[in-house]
């Protein structure tokens, strides 16, 4: 009997002293897409995003202030040159989201389009 109480004592005293992981470096790390905006395009173009995953979008203007829209997952976001933007998104459903750039940059404006394509 003794030598389970010692034993027990033992394990308590080690237990005290052993770290426990915290939930912040027990969590992943959030996946960064970095997108380049200039005339007149986004660059990538498309992406792929998993439902459910957490994605924190990079936005660099690399000339004049654009804005990336994206309906279907509530993004629109401005960014102008020198100001980098981020956006966390989680998209709670599977599909093809089309976007575009919000803010008039010129006369091929109409031409910057964007996909995000989110699978399950």
């Amino acid at each position: 009997m003794k030598y389970i109480k010692r034993f027990l004592s033992a394990v308590l005293v080690l237990g005290l002293f052993t770290q426990i992981p915290s939930q912040s470096s027990a969590q992943e790390e959030i996946r960064t897409i970095e997108i380049h905006a200039h005339r007149f395009s986004f660059s990538p173009s498309e992406i792929t995003l998993k439902k459910g995953e957490t994605v924190k979008l990079r936005l660099i203007s690399d000339d004049v202030t654009h804005a990336l829209f994206i309906p279907g997952l509530q993004i629109k976001q401005a960014v102008s040159k020198g100001h980098p933007a981020e956006i966390t998104v989680t998209p709670g459903s599977a599909g093809d989201f089309r976007g575009e750039c919000a803010n008039f940059c010129g006369s091929g404006h109409g031409s910057m389009l964007f996909t995000a394509h989110v699978k399950d």
